[in-house]
């Protein structure tokens, strides 16, 4: 199957605490999930029947052999997921508070091999593909900043989406993340991202049009989400959930809107889906395995519950 979208940015082994409320150095027992933005949002996309390639790498090791399994059982073409010789695959170790406060902690630094992506191992379908995603950490680290910066400049065709995904323990220099946002941004044609992210970038929403995209997507978590492009602004009413973990109801927002589109919906309705999936994956644990279907999504939207992590 030919993919209509391509994924890149990081992608790793996410290590879930089994015990809520509880700080990392009293954790007892973890479950391993596929996680990073390219990971999640690659799965999410293949969930909702969207043919995705995803455009990262992995280390020679079990973690590494673990993401490509997970990855290929989820229908997603792995073609362009390098093994790197040496690193090991990113690992990120979270805690989790309902609602509100999930930290994470990373081992990705001083590099990692999604970080070791070159403007070479760009796959050149993904230049001509319907559907493109990039996020803000592949500028964080060289050579990932020119790949990133590289496959943004090369699309010749369809629809680009540019997460601001901004990390900022992940940057060595975090004033250096506003400036390559607005390159970024000049070849996007959806730039995506929560408030806080906005702010990191020195943007405001409305403003960022300015930079090139034709529409501008702010997520609001709790409260919904605005879409904005050169007619005006509208919001977009939240879906209520009882959150467990909010890490990762970014990334399923991300797939869901991206899939309205393919599937000719208009940005209002495609974030009204990016909502609900959103909030299906902050009802549950995991991030990757936790990326909902379509027919979720239209229940949720038609009005069920989400209880226990299952749409009712």
């Amino acid at each position: 199957m030919i993919p209509r979208a391509y994924v890149l940015g990081r992608v790793g082994a996410d290590l879930y605490p089994q015990q809520l409320n509880t700080p990392l150095e009293e954790v007892r027992t973890f479950e391993r999930f596929v996680g990073g933005f390219a990971g999640n949002v690659a799965t999410g996309l293949a969930r909702l029947g969207i043919p995705t390639a995803i455009v990262s790498a992995v280390g020679d090791d079990g973690h590494g052999r673990f993401v490509r399994s997970f990855l290929e059982s989820e229908g997603v073409d792995t073609t362009a997921l390098g093994v790197h010789p040496t690193l090991r695959t990113a690992l990120a170790f979270c805690e989790a508070w309902p609602p509100d406060r999930f930290p994470i902690t990373f081992y990705r630094t001083p590099t990692c091999p999604d970080w070791e992506l070159t403007p070479k191992d760009i796959p050149p379908a993904m230049s001509r593909a319907w559907l493109a995603y990039a996020s803000g950490t592949g500028l964080a680290r060289e050579p990932s900043r020119a790949a990133t910066l590289s496959a943004l400049e090369r699309r010749a065709s369809g629809t680009t989406i540019f997460d601001l995904d901004w990390r900022e323990t992940l940057w060595t220099d975090p004033k250096e993340y506003a400036p390559l946002v607005g390159r970024a941004a000049k070849h996007a044609t959806v730039l995506l991202g929560g408030a806080s992210e906005f702010a990191a970038a020195g943007l405001e929403p409305r403003a960022a049009l300015a930079l090139g995209p034709e529409l501008v997507v702010v997520k609001r978590g709790g409260e919904g989400a605005t879409v904005i492009d050169r007619d005006g602004e509208r919001h977009v009413a939240r879906v209520a959930v009882p959150v467990v973990n909010g890490l990762g109801a970014g990334d399923a927002f991300a797939a869901a809107f991206g899939a309205a589109l393919i599937e000719g919906l208009d940005a209002g309705a495609a974030a009204a889906r990016g909502n609900a999936a959103g909030a299906i994956v902050a009802a549950r644990l995991a991030c990757g395995t936790a990326m909902p279907t379509a027919a979720e999504i239209d229940r949720v939207l038609a009005g069920s519950k989400v209880v226990d992590g299952r749409v009712a």
